[in-house]
């Protein structure tokens, strides 16, 4: 199972692929792209950052004036200029001392192999929502791996869970009894979820079957 700081650095990474961000619109993006419910604070993500710049994944990048982003030009010139000791070194502040983050070569390439993972690591809750969060750029049969473990290893639980309460029934008291059955029923109303976006992932691949074969002939 991977660590809540892994799962939050490759939010980051599946965020900035899209375009360049400063701390504060970035911290934005992924609460949107992953829910109210797991709303990042500052503390969590600037030692994020901080791990992806050291190990060069993300680069600061300057805000050009009159324009979007230099895309860490200025950064490295400065760096290129032995000026390193006016700022800390990937972090140049830009308008009013925000930070734009960038993603590099390497940071692309790393989210690429993170995300052309499809092992169990990807199919626990906490791993499944970050990377359901980024299936638009993921492969379609990652995608389909994903989804298929996932519902293998909600049903397993499903059954444990009705194993559980099968022997301890009568021995529980009513609002006990009552929380394992909404327990079970979301579990069971995920497997249905799961059950269409699997089909419908097929029913890709089957369309697609036909046209590539056409193209490849």
């Amino acid at each position: 199972m991977r660590s809540r700081s892994d799962l939050l650095e490759t939010a980051v990474l599946g965020v900035l692929s899209s375009s360049p961000l400063h701390g504060y619109e970035l911290r934005k993006r992924l609460s949107l792209l992953l829910g109210r419910f797991r709303a990042f604070s500052y503390g969590t993500l600037y030692p994020a950052l901080k791990s992806l710049q050291a190990r060069g994944l993300i680069a600061a990048a300057e805000p050009a004036a009159g324009g979007p982003t230099a895309r860490g030009g200025k950064a490295r010139a400065a760096r290129r200029a032995g000026s390193d000791a006016a700022a800390p070194p990937g972090r140049v502040t830009g308008r009013r001392g925000r930070i734009v983050y960038e993603l590099t070569a390497e940071g692309k390439e790393h989210l690429q192999s993170v995300l052309a993972s499809s092992g169990p690591a990807a199919w626990e809750d906490e791993s499944f929502d970050v990377r359901f969060a980024l299936f638009a750029q993921t492969d379609a049969d990652t995608r389909l791996r994903i989804l298929e473990g996932r519902r293998t290893r909600l049903t397993e639980r499903l059954e444990a869970v009705r194993e559980s309460a099968a022997r301890t029934f009568e021995r529980l008291d009513e609002y006990t009894l009552e929380l394992q059955r909404h327990g079970l029923e979301q579990v069971e109303r995920e497997v249905r979820w799961l059950d269409g976006l699997i089909t419908t992932e097929r029913d890709r691949a089957a369309r697609r079957g036909p046209h590539n074969e056409k193209e490849r002939g």
